[in-house]
């Protein structure tokens, strides 16, 4: 077993790299190494890991809704409510009953059977769709209009509706009891199919909001946890037991609580949410590895078979006859332009996680077309998965408008650097301290520069001494260059785009602490950067004047 995780995490890891490198979507890279690695051609992952695939495919999937709970915009949702709303049910359910169709005239399935095709084929894979959609946000692609949380926020809800719709045609098909007695009235399932949805939507939001009030006395009122470590690990560990009390009691929607909880945490306490956020983003490039590497040992490429021309058809029915029109209507009288509309193609289409659990279980519960569904099923994510991952950054900046990036609500993976200005002056230790103190608060990457005045070798060779001493755990970059001073300084910073700048006081009285030297003054008039003065082991932050306004 544990041979078969070391595979999972190396090779996963640098093949997904090698595809990101060649502009190919990394969980592409994921799923060949999957099927690589799998009973379809290697075989060298052990039984109790492929065994455990289940388990570890929940597992990482709290861990992509937990994300999109916490990237979550209220303000956005506010403004595109309805349209949300509407995606979570419209698309869904009209791709569904276009593949039941479709599958009656090329398969010869009954309605029923075709249904139930069409609800494994129309789930919208969060795998895919969250970190896609984030990834917008922290970019600013259509977050003016709240075009990724409605993709978001519809992508779960669709979910919801089509397991229940699952589960219902399984018990139909199974030949199951599916009657319900009530005050001496059998009642079909069918008819509390409508009160089923709102009692498994209702119900996990409801539990989302109580998990997030339990999470936020616990951590930060009671102050149970000593780090972010602990923060993280904590609420995973809650979101992780809302799924299983959802598996166990399905009166509420497990994954859809996961996601409100993350909702509901921004809300209640956002310096929270920012620490999760970050704590997240790390458990899924981990989870990531291991749920799309055991998706892609999951798929049997052998029940493909002849079904390939045929699942392609019903593919696109599904999606261009079915998925479109549910668009259109999901969109009708909203502020979205046709190219914002047709974004939707790419950016709500995509399958992966729920086909890859489900899409066997009408084979092994022996209904009719069992095979052809799990055939069909396979070559969606196939299909969809790469695509899907692939076309999303692609048509994005084609088709959405660029806004603000609201960094409150996503995390902004910047690379910050710090320029650290010294000279052959006692307060060159001074700066560097202040410096490194900087960075690795920030893990940020520093820029050391001299501004050489007289060509002596011995002092640049002390400057970079100390340098390395001081800054012996930073990664940092020395430069020298020539010329006047305040200007390299200011050059300099621009060319690396640095954040703040951190350069020596000079001043041997109190006349001369009180004006500053002329060479930090000239920084500070010419600088759009904010300027940190170091004096004496005291620091005093001082704003340029371009970037105040007038009282």
């Amino acid at each position: 077993m544990l041979e078969s995780i070391l595979w999972i995490i190396l090779l996963g890891f640098f093949v997904s790299q090698v595809f990101s490198r060649a502009k190919i979507p990394a969980l592409v890279g994921l799923i060949v190494v999957g099927i690589i690695l799998g009973p379809q051609v290697s075989n060298v992952l052990a039984s109790d890991v492929l065994n455990s695939a289940p388990s570890l495919r929940i597992i990482a999937v709290m861990v992509i809704l937990m994300k999109a709970g916490l990237g979550l915009d209220t303000e956005k949702l506010a403004q595109q409510g309805t349209v949300a709303l509407r995606l979570g049910f419209l698309p869904a359910t009209f791709e569904a009953i276009a593949i039941a169709f479709a599958a009656m005239l090329i398969l010869n399935f009954d309605f029923p059977t075709g249904l139930l095709l069409g609800c494994i084929i129309g789930a919208e894979s969060p795998a895919v769709i969250v970190p896609a959609m984030l990834r917008l946000k922290s970019l600013g692609w259509g977050v003016n209009k709240g075009i990724p949380d409605a993709i978001l926020t519809g992508s779960a809800l669709s979910d919801v509706l089509l397991l229940l719709v699952f589960s219902l045609l399984m018990a139909f098909l199974g030949n199951s009891s599916v009657s319900f007695s009530f005050a001496g009235f059998s009642v079909s399932p069918l008819f509390l199919l409508p009160f089923q949805v709102v009692c498994q939507i209702g119900l996990g939001i409801l539990m989302g909001w109580l998990t997030a009030h339990l999470l936020v006395s616990l951590l930060v009122k009671q102050n149970w946890t000593q780090n972010a470590v602990q923060d993280t690990f904590i609420t995973a560990g809650f979101a992780l037991l809302l799924v299983v009390l959802g598996e166990k009691m399905p009166i509420f929607s497990g994954y859809l609580a996961v996601m409100a909880l993350g909702f509901f945490l921004i809300e209640l306490d956002a310096p929270l949410a920012r620490i999760l956020r970050a704590g997240f983003d790390g458990l899924w490039e981990v989870a990531q590895i291991f749920l799309f590497v055991l998706l892609g040992a999951s798929i049997q490429l052998n029940v493909l078979g002849n079904s390939l021309m045929t699942g392609l058809l019903i593919l696109i029915i599904g999606t261009l006859i079915g998925r479109t029109l549910g668009w259109y209507l999901s969109t009708l009288g909203s502020n979205w332009t046709w190219g914002e509309r047709l974004f939707l193609l790419p950016g709500n289409s995509a399958k992966a996680t729920v086909q890859a659990a489900i899409g066997a279980i009408p084979l092994t519960q022996g209904i009719a077309g069992g095979d052809s569904i799990l055939a069909i099923a396979v070559l969606s994510i196939l299909v969809t998965a790469p695509l899907g991952a692939w076309a999303i950054p692609i048509f994005a900046p084609k088709l959405l408008e660029k806004g603000e990036v609201d960094p409150t609500k996503v995390t902004l993976n910047r690379q910050l650097r710090l320029l650290a200005a010294i000279d052959n002056s006692p307060l060159t230790n001074t700066v560097l301290l202040k410096v490194a103190e900087l960075a690795r608060r920030s893990n940020a990457e520093v820029i050391v520069l001299h501004v050489v005045e007289q060509d002596d070798p011995q002092i640049l060779q002390y400057l970079e001494a100390q340098t390395q001493t001081l800054l012996a755990d930073i990664r940092y970059r020395f430069i020298t260059t020539v010329g006047v001073i305040p200007e390299e300084i200011v050059k300099v910073a621009d060319y690396y785009k640095v954040v703040e700048l951190i350069i020596g006081k000079r001043g041997h009285n109190h006349w001369e602490n009180v004006l500053i030297s002329s060479k930090s003054q000239t920084v500070l008039e010419t600088s759009a950067i904010p300027v940190i003065l170091v004096e004496n082991q005291s620091v005093n932050f001082t704003v340029p004047p371009k970037l105040t306004t007038d009282s």
